[in-house]
């Protein structure tokens, strides 16, 4: 009983209305008790329930989300603390998606209101599974296995959403105690870069041998997200990095995609489906989606990029002539078998061309 009063007491005291940032000491005695005491465990959600969901003070609400932030990330993935937490959650005990929280104790509630509500989102999206994180060894080519990528990488790209959705406005972007919790928003999102690039290329390598129509058109999908995410990234990334959000050489580097290798490679992906289709039911992505993602992506990429096709300015091509400038006829050495045709698609996230013919190197 002392041990479930003590979590209680610890809650309080980490969450105190002052501008002091959150000490380590509570983190560390609130796992000690997680440990010895696994009942402190349903304590703590309910006591986190309590203080987050009465509170009308940011100070309080965002000390209650960073506390609850680094014991998520503190514990593995099948612990009883997590187990308790969704537990809390799904029966609405805990509420951090939708978030009702409203900030009546500052000069600018709107903007503390958008940033705790933003975080909260994040931690819902985090407190769920940290399926991004890799399985041990590389991956290998089998359906399963490149279905568990396609899931990881959707799931990164939504919490790479949350994290820029985080970016903090108004007076809160200055401010001592909300520049603590981004430097812990930002290095998760450092982990979650890291593993989509690793994950983006392992995709790029297998997307002409996918079993299904769907599944290539979802494989191409995250990669074009992929494409417009960069940009928002990097814009994101810069605007840390002027504010002083983690040091400069702690941010990784953003690999952008240019937009004709996006429309070349939708091409070529629809013409090899038209000819490889066995069932007849796909039906092709359509045109509005592709220009949409046009218009973003020519709109927020402000850096002059290298094209994967270089054109002349006074040709009038059309795509079936640009769609050929990326495609490479070659011939099998010294035999007399009919040319074949295979498309090299640049790999920004390792310098590399990735090719459609399974029996041709990756790396050229």
């Amino acid at each position: 009983m002392g041990g479930l009063c003590n979590v209680d007491h610890i809650i309080v005291k980490a969450t105190a209305p002052n501008g002091s940032p959150l000490s380590d000491k509570y983190v560390h005695q609130l796992l000690r008790l997680f440990a010895i005491s696994p009942p402190c465990c349903r304590a703590f959600s309910l006591g986190f329930a309590r203080r987050f969901g009465k509170t009308r003070s940011w100070r309080v609400a965002l000390k209650c989300l960073l506390l609850l932030h680094r014991l998520l990330r503190s514990s593995p993935e099948d612990s009883l603390f997590r187990t308790e937490l969704l537990i809390n959650r799904s029966n609405g005990s805990i509420s951090l998606y939708p978030c009702n929280f409203r900030d009546v104790s500052s000069s600018d509630p709107e903007s503390f209101t958008a940033f705790i509500r933003s975080y909260a989102r994040l931690l819902d999206e985090i407190s769920n599974e940290d399926n991004h994180r890799r399985r041990p060894g590389p991956p290998d080519n089998s359906p399963e296995e490149i279905g568990r990528v396609l899931e990881v990488l959707e799931q990164i790209q939504s919490l790479i959403d949350r994290v820029i959705e985080c970016k903090p406005t108004g007076v809160t972007a200055r401010n001592f105690l909300i520049q603590t919790a981004m430097k812990h928003i930002i290095r998760d999102s450092f982990v979650c870069y890291t593993v989509f690039k690793n994950d983006i290329v392992f995709l790029l390598e297998n997307m002409f041998q996918m079993p299904t129509y769907r599944c290539c058109i979802s494989a191409f999908d995250v990669y074009k997200k992929a494409a417009l995410q960069a940009d928002q990234l990097y814009e994101f990334y810069q605007w840390c990095k002027l504010m002083g959000v983690c040091g400069c050489y702690e941010y990784p580097f953003v690999d952008r995609i240019p937009l004709l290798q996006i429309q070349a490679l939708e091409s070529f992906i629809n013409g090899m489906w038209e000819i490889k289709d066995d069932d007849g039911d796909h039906q092709s992505p359509s045109s509005s989606s592709l220009s949409s993602t046009a218009e973003k992506v020519g709109d927020e990429g402000e850096e002059e990029r290298q094209p994967l096709i270089k054109l002349n300015d006074d040709d009038d091509d059309s795509w079936e002539d640009i769609l050929e400038a990326s495609v490479i006829n070659f011939s099998s050495h010294g035999s007399d078998e009919k040319d074949e045709w295979r498309i090299q698609v640049y790999n920004p996230f390792d310098g590399k061309y990735v090719s459609s013919d399974p029996n041709y190197p990756w790396g050229l």
